[in-house]
């Protein structure tokens, strides 16, 4: 009987021993997890690196500086400073809250990339001619967090096109490159840090 007392014990024991280490495992297998989880990019690094970045999903994190006042289905997210900002487009989220604005919000979404040429330009001014233009912002210049994000300072939309052609001729002469490269998130998921 003592020996049955024994082995029981034995086997209690080492059943005991056998939970503990596999917890203990799983809670290093998710120490790991967290340590290799990548952490949302600054949105400076993410302009600096857009370029290899497009069409990949990423995490970003910066402060909500506007949301878009037709259903802020867009927001934009300043780096820094103001010249290095973002948009962030809801897409399937719909919409973002408005309690973004002012706020740091961390989002994860996949890069996207706008490209601004010659043939996008005269579809513009063929819009504008027609009256068939959609309006965002305020006036007809357009939205001014838009605008900013693109490093835009003109106040017409004939004026835009005029400064858009000028920076193409530039950047082909620098680069080769007939265009002009806009980026921005379209959101899958989204934070706000409080």
């Amino acid at each position: 009987m003592k020996t049955k007392l024994m082995v029981a014990a034995a086997f209690m024991a080492a059943m005991v021993m056998i939970t503990s280490c596999g917890n203990s495992n799983k809670q290093s297998q998710s120490e790991q997890t967290e340590q290799a989880a990548p952490s949302a990019l600054s949105i400076d690094d993410l302009l600096s690196d857009a370029d290899s970045l497009v069409n990949k999903e990423v995490t970003i994190e910066g402060i909500c500086t506007h949301t878009c006042k037709h259903g802020a289905t867009k927001m934009f997210l300043m780096g820094s400073d103001d010249t290095k900002t973002i948009r962030v487009e809801a897409g399937p989220l719909g919409s973002f809250d408005t309690r973004c604005v002012n706020a740091i919000v961390t989002v994860t979404g996949t890069l996207k990339e706008q490209r601004v040429d010659e043939a996008y330009l005269q579809n513009w001014e063929s819009r504008l001619k027609a009256q068939t233009e959609k309006s965002h912002g305020e006036t007809a210049a357009g939205c001014d967090s838009e605008k900013k994000a693109r490093g835009e300072t003109a106040n017409t939309p004939e004026a835009r096109i005029a400064d858009f052609r000028a920076k193409i001729a530039e950047r082909k002469i620098a680069t080769g490159k007939d265009y002009l490269s806009f980026y921005y998130l379209e959101a899958s998921s989204y934070e706000i840090q409080e």
